[in-house]
């Protein structure tokens, strides 16, 4: 006996948005950088306190939208002004 399919059934694979309507995303916004790799150095303290939280964690590029490599420099100075106490 042959396999039963239904094709009446709505089809059940995912879709893309789960909300169900067909709205695409609107992408994020890119973040205008109003400073330059020279800007950034330790001794920069307002700077680097709007990149971190109260508790003193860095924040992750997701949430600072900044380029890898402003990213990886900043990283590097915030634990730079760690170590000199300039920093939480």
């Amino acid at each position: 006996m042959p396999r039963k399919t239904n094709l009446e059934r709505p089809n059940r694979g995912r879709s893309r948005s789960r909300s169900g309507s067909s709205e695409t995303r609107t992408p994020r916004p890119k973040p205008k950088i109003d400073f330059t790799l020279d800007t950034l150095e330790h001794h920069n303290v307002n700077l680097l306190r709007s990149f971190t939280t109260d508790a003193g964690r860095i924040l992750p590029r997701k949430y600072t939208g900044l380029p890898a490599r402003y990213q990886r420099r900043l990283t590097q100075v915030i634990k730079r002004a760690r170590q000199m106490l300039l920093v939480k």
